[in-house]
């Protein structure tokens, strides 16, 4: 095996204008994917009303998912890199496991969300804080398993796995994600508005709107790359014919989504927002101001000069 084969190189020569773009474009990506969800992450973890509820526990889920994928991308999108079984500079399907973390988080979140407003009183019973977590734990462990399991068999037999699994979760998912939306949309259209109009009301209606926009963008992001292993499937043919992942528009898009998703996350939540604003982005950018001497103004009164 030859050194060039082993060695990291940027995401395309920087050879042309075009190229350097590209370069300077996957560390801005990678760079607004950490720094967006770090915030959302800070803030909700600051805010003890916010943890108190179920949705932000998923959310919380979702933007460490997404911190991991955008620390990662330094790596599987900036540099010359091919995560696949017969690389040797992968990364042993990690790196995009965080992608599936944050497909699985909203997921269970839309599946809350649904429970929650067409069956509140046995959901306040049976979802419970706890519960939650141990929903959140679970689909962690099951994607870190599945990831052990493909690493520890041989090559044959983790792409058969793999591509089967593949294939009936993408299904499955789609079409779970899609009627889920659908039957959101209409439970906040016409049952919400039924109820007479209080802040536990506006509450559920704003939640439910988030999910399904979040979901709907998220949709939006990984379809292109779900029919397209699907299709890839039922042809037999190889997928993902790009040199490298961060050259590969399939899987730009879902990191693209992760940056819109903690934006949706701020633009959907006031709580949210105002804790990120008051807490940590405010400490963070906040400029002293102080009194200056006294100078004479534009009519010759003397006049504060403030100083930052």
């Amino acid at each position: 095996m030859s050194n060039n084969s082993v060695g990291l190189s940027p995401v395309l020569p920087l050879n042309s204008f075009g190229n350097v773009l590209m370069f300077l474009f996957s560390i801005v990506l990678a760079a607004a994917i950490t720094f967006l969800n770090i915030s959302v992450f800070l803030s909700i973890m600051m805010n003890k009303s916010l943890r108190s509820e179920n949705r932000f526990m998923y959310m919380l889920s979702t933007s460490f998912s997404d911190i991991c994928s955008g620390v990662s991308y330094y790596y599987v999108g900036v540099l010359d890199v091919r995560d696949s079984y017969d690389s040797p500079k992968r990364t042993f399907y990690i790196a995009p496991t965080f992608l599936g973390l944050s497909y699985m988080a909203i997921l269970a979140a839309q599946s809350d969300r649904y429970h929650a407003v067409t069956a509140p009183f046995k959901y306040s019973q049976r979802m419970t804080r706890n519960r939650t977590l141990l929903v959140i734990l679970f689909y962690w462990v099951y994607a870190f398993t599945i990831v052990a399991v493909n690493n520890l068999v041989s090559m044959g037999i983790a792409k058969q796995v793999t591509g089967i699994g593949t294939f009936v979760g993408n299904i499955f998912t789609v079409i779970i994600m899609i009627g889920l939306n659908i039957r959101l949309f209409f439970i906040a259209k016409f049952q919400l508005e039924r109820e007479p109009p209080s802040v536990e009301r506006e509450n559920k209606r704003s939640s439910v709107y988030l999910i399904i926009v979040v979901a709907v963008f998220f949709l939006a992001a990984w379809l292109p790359i779900f029919i397209h292993i699907i299709c890839c499937n039922f042809i037999g043919s190889t997928c993902y014919s790009f040199r490298n992942e961060g050259t590969d528009p399939l899987r730009i898009l879902p990191r693209l989504n992760a940056v819109l998703t903690p934006l949706l996350y701020i633009r959907g939540c006031a709580s949210l927002r105002a804790t990120l604003f008051t807490k940590v982005w405010k400490p963070c950018c906040r400029r002293s101001v102080s009194p200056g001497p006294l100078r004479p103004g534009p009519n010759g009164h003397l006049v504060t000069v403030f100083k930052t």
